[in-house]
């Protein structure tokens, strides 16, 4: 297949084809494709910059400082670093957490604790911090050993930094909503309120992996505002460009980066981190987010999506479970409801299942590993409307049919 063009919410293919982005890509497009402001900001940016070394200020850089932010983050005193995307994102994170601990006299504070069912990117150290296993495989002795905690039990998190011990840890890190490893499995409600209490009493830092929720992703501003807790560093990417150019960034609470502004340490730059061209457009996007009411559009469609869900997928027998938060969806497969028996890892059930809805012109983003090895996800733009939403869940529910019966 190849893709010639887009706009809206839908995918051209060189053959006549149009396909409708349920996935919204890989949970990265918010605003919908091929918007014409977004092509002249670009142009007009590259008409006055190029590039520029990371650790310069551009009034590009400064304005996407200033919108994230100022409509964005916590409070305006978070403080903002950009980067090329989600990985790089989580990469920096973990090495700020690091040099605040050092910063603080505490050098051997050097684990971050992940979660059992987890992914936060393609770099070691995303992958160490992680415990998607299909992504990890053959790469395990690569990989920094780091501990890992429940996904759905708090009080775990406990018994993990007594084993450790509270003085090798420096963070804690996870998604508010578990994306590509788990079909936006959401975690109970108390989950986050007491990982967060647990980590304040230990002097460990949060950090929230908001790559695939942040930015309007869940309904609200960001993933944790949704799940109910504040995070010490967050990252984010995927909706802060909203597909149009590579770019993620962590941000920070004043009191993680003010003691490392004290010493000599210095969290180096990425070649291309903050590249001007890209905070061009991402400010532009999340102006148009913002000015279009797209996150109170997300929420809305998102319980339009949810509802779907829910009537055609509530009694299907391949159906365990219907999950996720504003548009960001996910239906877990299985080869029976009743037992909760998978279906062999030789089947790529939910792989299959992509392929087959593709066929069919929709577009949704196979997931899961672990417990949850076989999900699909739905994550189309925030400009989605609802006859799209009805042949998502259609197409979807033949292309699951379909692939079953073929297992037989």
């Amino acid at each position: 297949m190849l893709v010639t063009h887009n706009e809206g919410v839908w995918f051209h293919t060189s053959d006549g084809r149009r396909i409708l982005d349920a996935g919204g890509g890989a949970i990265v497009t918010n605003i919908g494709h091929g918007r014409p402001e977004i092509a002249q900001v670009a142009a007009e940016a590259l008409t006055q910059l190029d590039y520029v070394v990371p650790v310069f200020a551009t009034e590009a850089r400064v304005a996407l400082v200033e919108e994230v932010s100022d409509h964005w983050l916590p409070d305006p005193s978070w403080r903002c670093v950009f980067v090329s995307g989600g990985s790089e994102s989580v990469d920096a994170a973990i090495r700020v957490a690091q040099l605040h601990h050092v910063a603080c006299g505490r050098p051997e504070r050097h684990k971050v604790i992940g979660r059992d069912v987890s992914y936060h990117g393609a770099t070691v150290g995303a992958l160490a911090a992680g415990a998607h296993n299909r992504r990890r495989k053959g790469l395990e002795q690569l990989l920094p050993s780091m501990p890992k905690t429940s996904h759905h039990d708090p009080d775990q998190l406990e018994k993990v930094i007594e084993v450790e011990g509270a003085e090798t840890i420096s963070a804690f890190i996870g998604e508010p909503v578990i994306g590509a490893a788990a079909g936006a499995y959401v975690p109970p409600d108390d989950y986050w309120a007491r990982i967060s209490e647990i980590c304040a009493q230990h002097d460990i830092l949060v950090i929230a992996d908001e790559v695939m929720t942040g930015f309007g992703r869940l309904g609200k501003k960001m993933g944790h505002e949704a799940l109910g807790f504040t995070p010490d560093i967050i990252v984010a990417g995927k909706g802060l460009g909203g597909g149009y150019v590579p770019i993620g960034g962590v941000y920070c609470h004043p009191e993680v980066v003010e003691p490392i502004g004290k010493t000599d340490l210095a969290l180096m730059f990425y070649t291309f981190a903050g590249q001007d061209l890209c905070c061009s457009v991402a400010t532009k996007v999340l102006e148009i987010v913002r000015t279009e009411n797209l996150v109170d559009r997300a929420a809305v469609m998102g319980e339009s999506l949810r509802i779907r869900l829910e009537e055609e997928f509530r009694d299907h027998p391949n159906v365990e479970d219907i999950r996720g938060r504003g548009l960001l969806q996910g239906l877990g497969l299985v080869a029976d409801r009743e037992t909760g028996a998978p279906f062999p890892r030789s089947a790529a059930f939910a792989e299959s299942v992509a392929n087959a809805a593709l066929d069919n012109g929709v577009w949704v983003y196979p997931s899961g590993s672990g417990v949850f090895d076989d999900a699909v996800m739905f994550g189309p733009p925030f400009t989605v409307e609802e006859d799209h939403l009805d042949q998502m869940v259609y197409v979807t529910r033949q292309a699951i049919d379909t692939v079953a019966s073929g297992l037989k």
